[in-house]
C-alpha cells in the first residue's frame, strides 16, 4: 500500500467503526459511506478491506455474534463497495447521491429478505414478507438519511479538499 494512501484508509476504518460505536440514532451510521467513498477512491482490494475491517473490528468490540446474518450484511457492505466502483472518478452529485440511495435500497431489501427467510418472526407467504419490510420501514428511514449525510459530508470533504490543494 502507497505510503499516501495509508492515512485515508485507517481515517476511513476509523470512521467507520466510531460511528458504529458512538451513540448515534438507530441505524445512522457512516458504514455504507465509507464503503462507497473507498471504492470510488481506491483500488478495489483497499476499497474491499475497508468496511470488513472496520465491522469485523466493531462487532468484537460490541459483543456481536458472527452468524449467518453477519454474512448477508458484510456482502451488503461489500456491494456497496461495488457501487462506489460503478461511480468512481466520473462522479457527479446526483450519481453519487443515486449511488448512496441505491445502496440503502440494497441493504434494506437483502437484510430484510435474510431476516424473513431465515427467521420465524414473520410466515413464509407473501404477505410476511411483505410484513417484514413494512415493519422494516423506520430503520431505513434512518439507513437511508444516515447513507445520504455521511456520503454527502465524505465527498464535500473530499471535493473541498481537493479544490483547496489546486488552489
Amino acid at each position: 500500500m502507497e505510503k499516501t494512501r495509508l492515512p485515508l484508509v485507517i481515517g476511513l476504518v476509523a470512521l467507520a467503526m466510531l460511528g458504529r460505536l458512538i451513540p448515534h440514532p438507530e441505524n445512522f451510521t457512516p458504514v455504507l459511506a465509507v464503503a462507497l467513498f473507498g471504492g470510488a477512491m481506491l483500488p478495489l482490494r483497499l476499497a474491499l478491506g475497508i468496511p470488513l475491517a472496520a465491522l469485523i473490528a466493531s462487532d468484537l468490540l460490541l459483543g456481536q455474534t458472527f452468524d449467518a446474518m453477519s454474512l448477508v450484511v458484510y456482502g451488503c457492505f461489500l456491494a456497496a463497495v461495488g457501487i462506489g466502483q460503478w461511480l468512481g472518478k466520473r462522479r457527479t452529485w446526483t450519481k453519487t447521491g443515486l449511488a448512496a440511495l441505491g445502496g440503502s435500497l440494497l441493504f434494506f431489501l437483502v437484510t430484510n429478505f435474510a431476516v424473513w427467510l431465515g427467521g420465524d418472526l414473520y410466515p413464509m407467504t407473501g404477505e410476511g414478507l411483505a410484513e417484514c419490510y413494512v415493519m422494516a420501514l423506520p430503520f431505513f428511514r434512518n439507513a437511508l438519511a444516515g447513507d445520504l449525510f455521511w456520503s454527502a459530508l465524505l465527498f464535500l470533504v473530499y471535493d473541498f479538499s481537493r479544490s483547496y490543494a489546486i488552489s
